[in-house]
């Protein structure tokens, strides 16, 4: 039974399957189903509200399966207790994550001095890239000439 933020998972709603694994463990890789594959079925439990349903399929990301399973596979440890422990944690950390309602965005606005120089600037290489152009493409100011041309840069 898992109990996170007033939020309880009896052990129904968790299936665990055993497997060999890689790693260490000496002789003992070949012989003991030391790693775990944990599923929880995130859209069949009645235990999670609507809303930490929907974060947790969020957060879930990769680890959730086309039947709404989060599929969570651990095999860090050379004992099966140890790789149980770690899946369950791992599993509690996520509703844990999920039923922490997300920070509200607050509002800001760009100044108006930002605006103005970030239009300024864009005005600037503009004009710079103007006049990298042929004088026969250019419209505009330039069309009266290189003095006119610089005239309008400086105004």
């Amino acid at each position: 039974m898992i109990e996170v933020c007033g939020i309880t998972i009896g052990p129904e709603e968790i299936h665990e399957t055993f497997m060999r694994c890689s790693g260490p463990g000496g002789q003992n890789v070949n012989k003991v189903n030391s790693g775990v594959q944990l599923r929880f079925d995130v859209g069949a439990s009645e235990s999670l509200p609507e809303e930490v349903r929907r974060r947790l399929m969020k957060i879930a990301g990769r680890r959730l399966n086309r039947d709404g399973e989060i599929v969570l596979t651990v095999q860090k440890h050379r004992s099966q207790v140890g790789n149980r422990q770690e899946a369950l944690l791992r599993l509690e950390e996520m509703i844990r994550e999920a039923a922490r309602p997300p920070k509200a965005r607050k509002r800001t606005r760009v100044p108006r001095r930002a605006r103005r120089q970030r239009l300024d600037d864009k005005r600037h290489r503009s004009r710079i890239k103007a006049f990298r152009r042929d004088v026969t493409h250019r419209a505009g100011p330039a069309d009266a000439g290189p003095a006119c041309f610089r005239a309008a840069l400086v105004g």
